[in-house]
């Protein structure tokens, strides 16, 4: 949240810089003022939203390798892991059924249909806390899986 905390002081600067300049002159610039902050506590929010993308998984190696880059990684509950079509493709992402949470549908988590060209996406938000295991049906023979854990 560095980003956030620029933001504010900047907007915080500004605000007392113009109240300090106007403050006998008229009510206009506490508008301003406030319109700083509803400003600020926008960018707020918008920083939030892009913070709960929690990891992007890279659909085969830069050098072609069949393979989940990275193949292993941990993520908060409520968080959206990106899976990006990188080589060696196509690709497709299966969670394994019997290797997910209790109680969470695998089928409705995967991606079946196959992402054929460099760059396509697949965001899955991961609720339940758990391991969620996953492969590439094509290239699963030639190990391409990868194990998500939700703490």
């Amino acid at each position: 949240m560095p980003a956030m905390k620029a933001v504010v002081q900047k907007v915080q600067a500004s605000y007392t810089e113009n109240k300090s300049e106007s403050s006998s002159s008229s009510s206009s610039s506490g508008f301003q003022g406030i319109g700083m902050a509803v400003l600020a506590a926008s960018a707020g929010l918008l920083v939030a939203a892009s913070s709960a993308n929690a990891a992007t998984v890279k659909m085969g190696g830069d050098g072609g390798e069949l393979q989940f880059v990275p193949s292993s990684l941990t993520v908060a509950a409520g968080e959206t892991v990106t899976f990006v079509n990188n080589a060696g493709f196509p690709h497709n992402l299966i969670f394994d059924e019997e290797n997910v949470p209790s109680g969470v549908n695998a089928e409705k988590l995967s991606r079946e249909d196959y992402l054929n060209g460099p760059g396509e996406k697949v965001e899955v938000k991961l609720i339940e806390k758990g391991r969620y295991e996953y492969y590439c049906e094509p290239h699963q023979g030639a190990g391409m899986k990868g194990v998500i854990t939700v703490t």
